[in-house]
């Protein structure tokens, strides 16, 4: 079964359950690492901090209801964790949503002997994002960026 299939049916799945209790889908994923395949699920709660408590109970109802469907051929692990402060901004909305927020780049090739580019983001047109970096505004195309993830403020 192709990956995004696996992923749509686990939205579908989560559609009502979540916001019907105070979360709501981060992201999802099922990738292969190593031999081992991954369905990670990053929830976000609505009221608060995601706690163990909050991640155990997602992780059980999505666990009943692939067990009842079966979709997925292979073995694989089901982890359900909250997306985190540092959270990775992988689709158009959470671009969107993080406009004016520091971001870290982590490039594919370094620009000026730098692979991590910070600053705030500025926009994102799907294809390119653009943040101020010391001052000056830099544009970078999703193609060289490997990640893009909040910046951490301690």
């Amino acid at each position: 079964m192709a990956k995004r299939r696996i992923t749509d049916i686990t939205t579908e799945i989560l559609k009502d359950y979540l916001p019907d209790n105070g979360y709501s889908l981060y992201h999802s994923e099922f990738v292969k690492e190593g031999r081992e395949w991954f369905l990670r699920i990053y929830v976000d709660n609505d009221n608060g901090p995601m706690g163990t408590q909050d991640c155990e109970m997602i992780s059980r109802y999505l666990s009943e209801k692939l067990d009842e469907s079966d979709p997925i051929e292979q073995n694989y692990y089901l982890v359900v964790s909250s997306p985190g402060l540092d959270r990775e901004l992988v689709t158009r909305e959470h671009f969107e949503r993080y406009i004016g927020e520091d971001v870290d780049l982590r490039l594919y090739k370094a620009v000026n002997g730098d692979k991590t580019i910070s600053g705030k983001l500025i926009s994102y047109d799907g294809s390119n994002v653009e943040i101020e970096h010391e001052g000056k505004n830099m544009i970078f195309s999703r193609k060289e960026i490997a990640k893009t993830r909040l910046t951490v403020k301690i």
